[in-house]
């Protein structure tokens, strides 16, 4: 891992650092710093400092419901005006803490009209309140209602990234629904707070810290429960048989390291894996649609990759 680090180790692209200066001039707290409540409201502030209306706009969009265990669970649905017939499975991030249908509407929007496919993003239950393994109960039973059918992906990113591999591994534990794809952005996949990229990233300059993502996971998942591999998906001690993996990392993100192992692994144990590793980006870039170019053109780049996986035969 020291060599990959010495590759992707770099100054922050400078589109990313303005974004990241203007956030810091908000003089938000840092999201381990107070209540879930307060990280909601930081969250919510951040959002509201966003221009409106980003996005592609030739998006049909409505909300419905599935029913789950815990009770209903809200989707948002996506349709591009051209669709190839394939659905996403979209689990957006947060830390299992924050994040709503509504911030995360613009990339939904923008990753529909680049892949052609439905997406349909998941209003899952939040932590503490709800802890683990409740959100990923709720996007499981979306995957039950929505799965069959036509070729589908599982996608999210940071915790939904999370969600994403945890459905992918319930789902072969399980026999099924079918998952043609798992696309994971710069995905939550280990309690590990040891790793380089930690060290490199993780002292609070990069959007996350260290000790935002320690107090994520002690929202989530106890301690004595983050061996098992639908909480920490690294933790799985077979990684044979699941699906086709794209996994995307920012190269200047504490979480770059565990999503490069998470390739690796998955690698090893003859899955198909592709890895985007992007230097110069910091962990949440990808939702940064009309903000930053690099996430327009990411978007741009994986929706063309996911509809090729998810082309009908």
């Amino acid at each position: 891992m020291a060599g990959l680090r010495e590759m992707t180790m770099g100054p922050l692209d400078p589109e990313m650092q303005a974004i990241l200066d203007r956030r810091n001039a908000l003089g938000l707290p840092g999201f381990s710093a107070g209540t879930p409540d307060d990280a909601r409201r930081a969250f919510a502030q951040s959002q509201a400092a966003l221009p409106p209306a980003r996005g592609a706009q030739n998006v049909t969009v409505h909300d419905a419901s599935v029913p789950g265990p815990h009770g209903t669970v809200p989707v948002r649905h996506y349709r591009p005006e051209q669709g190839n017939g394939g659905r996403i499975l979209y689990m957006h991030g947060g830390g299992w803490v924050f994040g709503t249908l509504d911030g995360f509407d613009p990339v939904c929007r923008q990753l529909a009209h680049e892949s052609g496919a439905e997406v349909v993003s998941i209003d899952y239950r939040l932590a503490p309140e709800h802890p683990f393994p409740q959100p990923l109960d709720d996007c499981w039973a979306v995957l039950e209602a929505l799965g069959e059918g036509m070729p589908l992906a599982v996608m999210g990113d940071s915790a939904g990234g999370n969600l994403a591999a945890a459905l992918a591994l319930r789902a072969r534990y399980r026999g099924g629904p079918p998952i043609a794809l798992q696309v994971l952005l710069y995905p939550v996949l280990s309690a590990d707070f040891t790793r380089d990229s930690y060290t490199a990233f993780g002292q609070g300059d990069y959007l996350i810290s260290r000790e935002d993502m320690r107090w994520f996971w002690d929202q989530h998942v106890p301690p004595e429960m983050r061996h098992m591999p639908e909480a920490a998906p690294l933790a799985a001690s077979d990684f044979a048989g699941l699906p086709e993996a794209i996994i995307v990392v920012g190269g200047c993100d504490p979480l770059h390291d565990e999503g490069a192992c998470y390739a690796a692994a998955l690698r090893d144990a003859g899955v198909k894996v592709t890895l985007r590793d992007h230097p110069g980006m910091a962990h949440g870039f990808f939702t940064l649609v009309d903000l930053l170019s690099a996430a327009n053109a990411e978007v741009r780049e994986l929706g063309a990759l996911i509809a090729s996986r998810l082309a009908l035969p």
